[in-house]
């Protein structure tokens, strides 16, 4: 059966119904100029707007990873996230929050530190501490998949015999060993615009139901305004907003999106709430 809780900052959350997570960008030159924030105005602006459209999660990031970014030193990334935590911590501590963060030392810290309730890991454990650090401070841990590390994460990689197959592998070698160091919460994020070209993507969206079922774990998607939707209808990421929608209504059809993780939150809640209305009214 798949499980439809987590447990964050000590709090029992239902997923039952697929919940929407808000993205703060904190960095200079994340691919969506939008979602980019800086100064406490901007930020609590920000926080307000994802808390008033129905955004459950907010999730913040200090790195971008658009193609040809330059990675921040971990020293870099921690002052980037601190306003934003701060006032999280402060202002904000009923609303879980999520660190998006491949580097242990940052998890440590933001969850030490700030009460951050979940981590948010792109690389799929590429630092050798992270599953042991998310085992020990006992926070839910967002699975992705991505094939050849933060350096190689934009480069195309051929799948054999097939890129949903070779995800859920990827899947289940890692859940082993998150479970064997004592990890309960665990979201698998199928890392869509990640070390996958267009079509690859869009296979894995309309193959990842059928690939990820047995593994009877959340999953976290991640689509919103993605070069996978500019570039197959050749428009900008700041035109991809229906597109988006689309690609967001097509998981949540097939039961793959646990949480949405997107720009756009007032969009992505309307889109949950049809699916619910649709699939109620069809029992």
């Amino acid at each position: 059966m798949k499980q439809t809780t987590i447990k964050v900052n000590g709090n029992i959350l239902s997923l039952t119904t697929p919940q929407v997570m808000g993205i703060i960008n904190v960095t200079p030159d994340s691919f969506y100029a939008g979602s980019r924030k800086e100064g406490e105005h901007a930020l609590r602006n920000r926080i307000d707007e994802i808390i008033q459209q129905g955004g459950t999660f907010i999730d913040v990031g200090g790195c971008s990873t658009r193609p040809g970014t330059i990675i921040p030193s971990i020293e870099e990334e921690k002052k980037r996230l601190e306003p934003v935590l701060s006032i999280l911590c402060k202002e904000y501590p009923s609303v879980p929050v999520s660190v998006d963060t491949f580097h242990s030392e940052l998890a440590a810290w933001s969850v030490e530190v700030y009460g951050v309730g979940i981590i948010n890991d792109i690389s799929g454990g590429e630092d050798k501490a992270m599953f042991s650090t998310v085992a020990r401070l006992g926070v839910p841990y967002v699975l992705m998949h991505l094939e050849g590390g933060i350096n190689g994460m934009h480069q195309s990689v051929d799948y054999t015999p097939n890129v949903e197959v070779a995800v859920l592998d990827y899947f289940i070698r890692k859940i082993e060993q998150l479970r064997n160091l004592g990890v309960v919460d665990i979201i698998i994020d199928p890392g869509y615009g990640f070390s996958k070209n267009q079509e690859q993507n869009l296979r894995l969206l309309g193959r990842s139901g059928e690939a990820f079922r047995s593994l009877e774990l959340p999953i976290l998607t991640g689509l919103s305004r993605k070069r996978t939707i500019w570039k197959t209808l050749d428009i900008t990421a700041n035109e991809a907003l229906n597109g988006t929608t689309v690609l967001n209504t097509v998981a949540l059809l097939q039961d793959t999106a646990d949480i949405l993780r997107v720009h756009d939150v007032k969009e992505a809640v309307e889109a949950v709430k049809l699916i619910t209305a649709l699939r109620q009214a069809l029992e």
